[in-house]
């Protein structure tokens, strides 16, 4: 009797804690997804905007995103690659500056970057420090889900002081739960696309520190100017909320320097329009990888890196969005080649600095790091 007491004891014990272990994963996803504007919210506050559609209650891209199934190559591309180790990272660390928060200047510079890996940078302008996409650690609402390839070359708590955050949608390799939380109570600025100000609330971040921005609308900063842009693309950090906050790319104005920042998109007809609106541009930083021919037009192929360089009038190309998550297949190194390749033969000139590196672009050498050891 005591036996089969204590066999249904741990039983239930056992019981137990899988429903709390369950349960407390499953608080933690809920978390990293992040809170929402309520439908109601959404179709009242941004029915005014033709990308918006109250009928649907989504956010719609300048042209439709489309995937085929088929065409994907490279291996399989459904979501349990993103628990193993991808196949596709370099077989060393990637090489890197490692930086804490004493290398940077206390007063930001005028003009520098720090590329910090993936779609993550700070860029100082006119003595403004402005934090781009902040990732610091994996792509998914868990940590075993989608890992970098290459470690961070700055932690998150050794981030100087930024006065500006700096979103442009609120896919999990763009937007970090755990990084916005250390950053809530901080003295900082965020710039959002719209209903994106929902998800940085629900982190801790005040109401009155975010500037959520519709396409074609600015805000201004001391003497920074940045204008949210369209980009063909969409948005969502769960299977039930897809497209229902916006994604933009960025204008970065200041005193003496206009900057442009892709976000996360497919090619079209934006770039020259952008190009007409707010260009040229002194440098580009835009997105290199994650292109498929299986999903076509939901971020660049690397002539089409080129092309919309070209279409918006940049002097100088910084690529982005590359060697630090495996989001579509191919070899770690295979954008930068591609795109180096054809910059080199349409003279556009590259700044490619190791991960960390401060550069001032157009003057700081860069090298192609990613084949030299």
């Amino acid at each position: 009797m005591n036996f089969r007491l204590r066999k249904k004891n741990s039983l239930s014990f056992l019981a137990i804690t899988i429903l709390l272990s369950l349960g407390g994963t499953g608080c933690y996803v809920n978390n990293q997804i992040g809170k929402m504007d309520s439908a109601k919210e959404r179709k009242g506050d941004y029915a005014k905007h033709s990308y918006y559609s109250p009928e649907k209650d989504e956010f719609i891209s300048p042209k439709e995103i489309v995937y085929y199934a088929d065409q994907v190559t490279g291996g399989k591309s459904g979501f349990w690659r993103f628990f193993k180790t991808s196949p596709n990272a370099p077989e060393y660390e990637l090489p890197k500056q490692v930086l804490t928060r004493k290398d940077f200047p206390e007063v930001p510079s005028s003009y520098a970057a720090y590329w910090l890996g993936h779609s993550t940078a700070i860029i100082e302008l006119d003595g403004y420090r402005v934090l781009m996409d902040p990732v610091f650690e994996n792509a998914g609402p868990l940590p075993m889900i989608a890992q970098r390839m290459s470690v961070s070359p700055l932690q998150r708590e050794e981030l100087p002081e930024v006065d500006i955050v700096i979103i442009t949608h609120d896919h999990y390799d763009h937007l970090e739960a755990e990084t916005i939380k250390f950053l809530a109570d901080k003295n900082i600025k965020f710039i959002a696309p719209l209903a994106v100000g929902a998800r940085l609330q629900g982190w801790g971040v005040p109401k009155d520190k975010i500037t959520e921005l519709g396409w074609n609308q600015t805000v201004t900063h001391g003497s920074l100017k940045i204008t949210a842009c369209p980009t063909v693309h969409y948005s969502g950090r769960s299977y039930n909320d897809r497209n229902k906050t916006l994604w933009a790319s960025y204008v970065i104005k200041g005193e003496k320097k206009n900057l442009y920042w892709s976000g996360d998109t497919g090619y079209g007809e934006h770039f020259k329009e952008i190009g007409r609106k707010y260009g040229p541009f002194d440098l580009a930083f835009i997105e290199i990888d994650a292109w498929s021919k299986g999903w076509p037009n939901t971020h660049l192929f690397p002539e089409q890196v080129i092309k919309a360089c070209q279409d918006i009038d940049a002097k100088l190309l910084f690529p982005i969005h590359y060697s630090t998550f495996d989001l579509a297949l191919h070899p770690w190194d295979e954008s930068i080649n591609m795109v180096a390749e054809l910059a080199s033969q349409n003279n556009i000139e590259l700044v490619t600095p190791i991960m960390g590196k401060k550069v001032i672009p157009g003057i700081t050498p860069t090298a192609k790091w990613w084949i030299t050891r």
